[in-house]
Protein backbone atom coordinates (compact mmCIF):
# COMPACT_ATOMS: atom_id res chain seq x y z
CA UNK A 1 0.00 0.00 0.00
CA UNK A 2 1.56 3.23 -1.48
CA UNK A 3 0.01 6.87 0.84
CA UNK A 4 0.45 9.50 -0.90
CA UNK A 5 -1.42 13.13 -1.09
CA UNK A 6 -3.73 11.26 -3.66
CA UNK A 7 -4.85 8.75 -0.95
CA UNK A 8 -8.46 8.01 -0.04
CA UNK A 9 -9.52 7.83 3.22
CA UNK A 10 -12.98 6.98 5.02
CA UNK A 11 -13.44 7.37 8.48
CA UNK A 12 -17.03 7.44 9.72
CA UNK A 13 -17.84 11.13 11.27
CA UNK A 14 -18.42 9.71 14.58
CA UNK A 15 -14.69 8.61 14.67
CA UNK A 16 -13.46 11.90 13.53
CA UNK A 17 -15.52 13.46 16.21
CA UNK A 18 -13.79 11.15 18.95
CA UNK A 19 -10.74 11.68 17.74
CA UNK A 20 -11.00 15.95 17.46
CA UNK A 21 -12.75 15.27 20.84
CA UNK A 22 -9.94 13.59 22.49
CA UNK A 23 -7.22 15.57 20.98
CA UNK A 24 -8.87 18.74 22.20
CA UNK A 25 -9.15 17.24 25.94
CA UNK A 26 -5.73 16.48 25.71
CA UNK A 27 -4.45 19.79 25.02
CA UNK A 28 -6.83 21.39 27.60
CA UNK A 29 -5.54 19.03 30.40
CA UNK A 30 -1.73 20.05 29.19
CA UNK A 31 -2.43 24.00 29.31
CA UNK A 32 -3.92 23.51 32.60
CA UNK A 33 -1.15 21.89 33.94
CA UNK A 34 1.45 24.50 32.29
CA UNK A 35 -0.92 27.20 33.76
CA UNK A 36 -0.57 26.00 37.09
CA UNK A 37 2.93 25.21 36.81
CA UNK A 38 3.05 28.89 36.09
CA UNK A 39 0.72 29.89 38.93
CA UNK A 40 2.61 28.08 41.72
CA UNK A 41 6.16 29.24 40.61
CA UNK A 42 5.16 32.25 40.88
CA UNK A 43 4.30 32.54 43.61
CA UNK A 44 7.01 30.81 45.26
CA UNK A 45 9.39 33.75 43.50
CA UNK A 46 7.09 36.16 45.34
CA UNK A 47 7.65 35.00 48.88
CA UNK A 48 11.06 34.50 48.20
CA UNK A 49 11.33 38.09 47.51
CA UNK A 50 9.29 38.99 50.46
CA UNK A 51 11.82 36.59 52.51
CA UNK A 52 14.92 38.07 51.50
CA UNK A 53 13.68 41.72 52.05
CA UNK A 54 12.44 40.42 55.56
CA UNK A 55 16.02 39.00 56.35
CA UNK A 56 17.62 42.21 55.29
CA UNK A 57 19.24 43.69 58.83
CA UNK A 58 20.63 47.30 58.90
CA UNK A 59 24.13 47.32 60.89
CA UNK A 60 22.00 48.29 63.93
CA UNK A 61 20.43 45.67 63.81
CA UNK A 62 23.24 43.52 63.78
CA UNK A 63 24.85 45.69 66.52
CA UNK A 64 21.59 45.13 68.64
CA UNK A 65 21.73 41.22 68.04
CA UNK A 66 25.55 41.05 68.99
CA UNK A 67 24.20 42.78 72.31
CA UNK A 68 21.56 40.98 72.96
CA UNK A 69 23.79 37.46 72.49
CA UNK A 70 26.67 38.50 74.80
CA UNK A 71 24.29 39.66 77.83
CA UNK A 72 22.54 36.65 77.47
CA UNK A 73 25.63 34.55 78.14
CA UNK A 74 26.79 36.95 80.70
CA UNK A 75 23.01 35.90 82.40
CA UNK A 76 23.87 32.01 81.52
CA UNK A 77 27.16 32.44 83.45
CA UNK A 78 25.93 34.14 86.38
CA UNK A 79 22.83 31.71 86.64
CA UNK A 80 25.21 29.50 86.94
CA UNK A 81 27.09 30.39 89.52
CA UNK A 82 24.52 31.52 91.72
CA UNK A 83 23.22 28.05 91.35
CA UNK A 84 26.19 26.58 92.49
CA UNK A 85 26.91 29.26 95.23
CA UNK A 86 30.62 29.07 94.67
CA UNK A 87 31.62 31.70 96.90
CA UNK A 88 29.81 31.24 99.25
CA UNK A 89 30.35 27.35 99.01
CA UNK A 90 34.01 27.62 98.84
CA UNK A 91 33.78 30.25 102.10
CA UNK A 92 31.52 27.68 104.35
CA UNK A 93 33.95 24.75 103.25
CA UNK A 94 37.03 27.14 104.47
CA UNK A 95 35.56 28.07 107.82
CA UNK A 96 34.25 24.26 108.68
CA UNK A 97 37.42 23.07 108.07
CA UNK A 98 39.12 25.86 110.60
CA UNK A 99 35.91 25.33 112.95
CA UNK A 100 36.92 21.67 112.90
CA UNK A 101 41.10 22.40 113.89
CA UNK A 102 40.04 24.93 116.49
CA UNK A 103 37.93 22.17 118.32
CA UNK A 104 40.72 19.97 118.15
CA UNK A 105 43.12 22.14 119.31
CA UNK A 106 40.68 23.02 122.04
CA UNK A 107 40.43 19.52 122.82
CA UNK A 108 44.02 18.68 122.99
CA UNK A 109 44.53 21.97 125.61
CA UNK A 110 41.41 20.68 127.65
CA UNK A 111 42.83 17.23 127.89
CA UNK A 112 46.71 18.97 128.06
CA UNK A 113 45.29 21.22 130.79
CA UNK A 114 42.68 18.50 132.64
CA UNK A 115 45.65 15.74 133.25
CA UNK A 116 47.91 18.07 135.20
Amino acid sequence: MKINSETNLSLPIRNLVALIFVICSGLWAYFGIVERLNTLETSKQLMEADLLKKAEQTPKNLEMLMLIEMNSKLLEKHQIQLDENIHTKVLLTEANKKIDKLQEDVEKLIRKNGNH
